[in-house]
């Protein structure tokens, strides 16, 4: 099973409602056709706020999300490393708890 494929298991066993769908021309899943979750260059990225947010931040190899790689991160956004895997299926549900509030 490759890294991208782990990860979308991983987030459609988290998320209730997810659907599969893109942004930025990769895959993620969406809630009521908002993205919350996607994957990027071997990173599983997440829509967050608050505490969720700093807490996913403060993880090794953390950074927010900078799609096209020009210096303009998308600041709700971050991209967590697959050193960071254990933690994946956590923020998935932060994520999904973000969209519900």
């Amino acid at each position: 099973m490759s890294v991208e494929e782990l990860a979308f298991e991983i987030a459609g066993n988290s998320i209730n409602g997810a659907v599969a769908g893109q942004l930025f021309g990769k895959r993620c899943f969406k809630v009521d056709g908002k993205p919350i979750v996607s994957f990027h260059d071997n990173h599983m990225v997440f829509k967050l706020i608050g505490s969720a947010h700093q807490e996913a931040l403060s993880l090794d190899g953390a950074q927010l999300f900078d799609p096209m790689g020009k210096g303009k991160p998308m600041k709700e956004w971050v991209q967590l490393p697959y050193s960071q895997v254990d933690s994946w299926a956590r923020f998935a549900t932060k994520a999904l708890a973000y969209f519900e509030s």
